[in-house]
């Protein structure tokens, strides 16, 4: 029955995609579509207000300028209301201002689409902040991603401009993201999700005890927390929560908001290619990769901690500390694997609580970081691991390697080769740095195996812009939230420009005509060798990190 659900699941996505996908690519080439008359005045009226030259076109240094400079503007205005959001209105609660330290990681968080908390939602903040910062910010850094993952695709098949950032950055909100968000938020109201301004409500239980119940715009944040791979959850509990998440339909509906885009992204690099088999070649690397994760997560929360059996609990059912009964072991093991291959971070159990190979698992998704991805980035590290595959294929056979009759050349390679290494370099030298300092290792809350996964995964999450953590780790800290915060922009920023100088330098490229000795990236052959070339370099690069944390703590427990 289990299996059965997750099975349906994966087949509403697959179907789902599909026409999603072509809608995607009308928004992105300005193709005419149904309902054009109406978001035309709204967007027209957009760039009449913020003077946008809408046919001008920019090469990829100006896109990247454009992205910093709009972002930086953002994280400031925001950083002010996290600051003095306990003297402006919308706080029936009256929350406070947001303590500096605090203040700066959640706005890096949630501008970076990855939407790490270090403070509890429902009383961390205001509903002005939760609206105009919190929900305002997963609008606007999922629609960034997009927009550079559009620009990265304009470059890579050959077009000599990257497009424009700011009508990219408005269409994708406009016309994708916000009628989505509606639509899911309308259907997780009729799920029993609150959507209210009104504040916390003090109830009578069923033991004739009081009990504060915060209420707050839920549906909203929701909605586009997963279509926009974002995360943060209004409750701290997140998607745990019965009022983020109620019933199996809401998660279900959940689970397909953050599948979607991501994967219709990838079928919308085909169209723009004129190459449907390509885009199908590169989903299916990244769905090949999802399909070995899933089954190991799922068997591993099945199996149950011995830990627990020794003290007398029962694990017929699988390990299910930590997890909520409604969803039971497929869920929440889905959910695991789906938040953090899509790098969206929302969670509907407590990783912290997964088996040690189930919590591996999440880790790996988030260290490889192009299993779909967040919105926009995940596909195009996988063009990047696409390019190297191709590189290192010409390099076996003797060719001059080339990518989408482009020629690859030594700038291209070196600059695929620093974008690799930063992922890595940020997650294990801040790693270190926090098992090393007196202040990093105050906020460890177990000793040994697990201490140590726990670090891992909270630098692995900022740097894949994910936003989950083993909620063990006392992170709302100077420390913590300084690092973590410093990962999280470096992960995003650094990524999209590098890709970007990439594209930029493919699109400055003549294209070459395809002989008959030029290497496919169509065909399966070619998918088989991108997951061995990511697997590989992926278990080169964190393998002693994975072997020192869950595999260490597995043969612990299993011994």
């Amino acid at each position: 029955m289990e299996w059965l659900q997750i099975i349906m699941s994966l087949l509403l996505f697959m179907i789902i995609i599909i026409p999603l996908g072509k809608y995607l690519y009308n928004v992105s080439t300005n193709q005419r579509m149904i309902g054009d008359k109406f978001f035309n005045i709204v967007d027209n009226f957009i760039y009449k207000v913020c003077r946008i030259n809408k046919e001008e076109e920019m090469n990829w240094k100006e896109y990247v300028f454009s992205i910093i400079a709009v972002n930086a503007v953002m994280i400031f205005i925001g950083y002010i209301i996290l600051r003095t959001q306990g003297f402006l209105f919308l706080n029936p609660n009256k929350i406070d201002g947001m303590e500096q330290s605090l203040s700066f990681n959640t706005i890096i968080s949630f501008m970076t689409n990855t939407n790490l908390q270090d403070y509890s939602g429902e009383s961390g903040l205001s509903h002005l902040s939760q609206m105009i910062v919190i929900i305002f910010m997963m609008f606007t850094s999922a629609a960034t991603g997009f927009a550079a993952a559009l620009a990265f695709m304009r470059g890579v098949i050959g077009k000599k401009t990257m497009g424009n950032f700011f009508v990219d950055l408005i269409r994708i909100i406009t016309r994708v993201l916000l009628p989505l968000s509606i639509i899911v938020g309308i259907l997780l109201v009729s799920q029993g999700v609150p959507q209210t301004l009104s504040g916390t409500k003090t109830v009578t239980t069923i033991e004739g005890k009081m009990q504060d119940i915060a209420m707050g715009p839920v549906a909203a944040l929701e909605a586009i927390k997963h279509l926009g791979t974002n995360g943060g959850g209004f409750f701290g509990a997140n998607s745990a929560h019965p009022f983020e998440n109620p019933t199996p339909i809401s998660n279900l509906i959940e689970l397909l908001s953050m599948m979607l885009l991501p994967g219709a992204l990838v079928y919308t690099f085909g169209l723009m290619l004129k190459n449907k088999k390509q885009g199908w070649a590169i989903f299916g690397a990244m769905a090949g990769i999802f399909i070995i994760a899933l089954p190991i997560c799922y068997y591993a929360e099945k199996a149950g901690n011995p830990a627990l059996a020794h003290v007398g609990l029962n694990q017929l059912m699988g390990n299910m500390e930590g997890k909520e009964v409604r969803f039971g072991i497929g869920q929440s093991a889905l959910f695991t694997t789906v938040t953090t291959a899509f790098t969206t971070g929302t969670v509907n159990n407590m990783h912290d609580s997964l088996t040690p190979i189930g919590g591996a698992v999440a880790l790996m998704n988030m260290m490889l970081n192009v299993v779909f991805g967040g919105k926009g980035v995940g596909f195009m590290n996988m063009m990047m691991y696409a390019i190297l595959t191709v590189f290192l294929c010409g390099l076996m056979v003797g060719r001059t390697p080339e990518f989408l009759s482009k020629k690859l050349e030594g700038k291209e390679i070196k600059l695929i080769a620093l974008a690799i290494i930063i992922h890595p370099f940020l997650i294990l030298m801040f790693s270190a740095l926090a098992l090393v300092v007196p202040q990093g290792l105050a906020g460890i809350s177990n000793s040994g195996f697990h201490g140590l996964t726990q670090v891992v995964y909270q630098f692995t999450s900022s740097a894949a812009n994910n936003g989950s953590g083993f909620e063990g780790l006392s992170d709302n800290t100077l420390f913590w939230n300084t690092t973590t915060g410093l990962a999280m922009f470096y992960g995003r920023y650094l990524s999209i420009i590098i890709l970007l100088s990439v594209a930029g330098a493919l699109a400055a490229k003549r294209s070459i005509p395809t002989t008959a000795g030029t290497f496919r990236t169509d065909n399966t052959m070619f998918t088989v060798t991108l997951i061995a070339i990511v697997l590989i370099i992926g278990a080169l690069t964190f393998l002693p990190a994975i072997a020192l944390g869950p595999i260490a703590e597995h043969l612990t427990l299993w011994h």
